[in-house]
């Protein structure tokens, strides 16, 4: 489990990847400290697994579902990267719930700056917008967000310029696609009511005030 708040920017220092899998070498310092093989450390939200250490690195491995997911394989050699390590028990929660699992990627389709923030606005799937709703979290690149607004088409979160500062955001441009990851809270909800997998028809709807008034009747 992670927080989203991100500890450093790292470095692709070197990738091998062979078809559909391979393996990452990231160059770190603040992630390296108390880590050892076999701990999780999300890069740029993606939860991977330390395969070995060395002065100033660590290597993942990385299968098919993740390149698939992610856009770890798109980060070139010398490029940035979110890290973070796993949440310690007894630790600050300073974000929210963040499983490092990527629900899918999304496409950067402009920056505008608003006094001293930056608004990022994100093109997304439709299953991936349905999860996400306005003033709740929304995990970009492993940072744990606030979304500003959401509409059919795409959502906003407003950077602060901290943010901008230790993390990868302000170096995205617009084209650029970014790792998503929607809420554990909402994605259980859904299941659990029922919707996703349900008849299109339901799917389309999503989440709607009548339907949770027809479930609040039943109980």
């Amino acid at each position: 489990m992670f927080t989203g708040i991100i500890e450093e920017k790292g470095t692709m220092a070197g990738k091998k990847i062979n078809g559909v899998s391979g393996s990452l070498r990231i160059s770190a310092s603040t992630v390296l400290e108390g880590t050892q093989i076999g701990d999780s450390i999300a890069v740029n939200g993606v939860c991977l697994t330390v395969t070995t250490m060395g002065d100033g690195f660590f290597t993942a491995d990385v299968m098919a579902e993740t390149l698939r997911r992610s856009t770890l394989g798109d980060v070139a050699v010398g490029g940035h990267v979110n890290l973070e390590r796993a949440m310690a028990a007894g630790g600050r929660f300073g974000g929210h719930m963040v499983s490092g699992h990527i629900d899918g990627t999304g496409t950067v389709s402009s920056l505008t700056k608003e006094g001293n923030a930056t608004i990022l606005r994100i093109e997304a799937e439709k299953r991936i917008l349905d999860l996400i709703v306005e003033k709740g979290s929304i995990t970009i690149d492993g940072i744990s967000l606030t979304v500003a607004s959401v509409s059919e088409e795409d959502f906003t979160v407003s950077v602060i310029p901290h943010t901008g500062d230790v993390t990868t955001l302000m170096e995205r441009r617009v084209g650029d696609r970014v790792n998503l990851e929607n809420d554990v809270v909402g994605k259980y909800v859904q299941k659990l009511l029922g919707i996703a997998g349900a008849a299109p028809k339901q799917e389309e709807q999503g989440i709607t005030m009548e339907m949770l008034e027809s479930l609040a009747g039943e109980f």
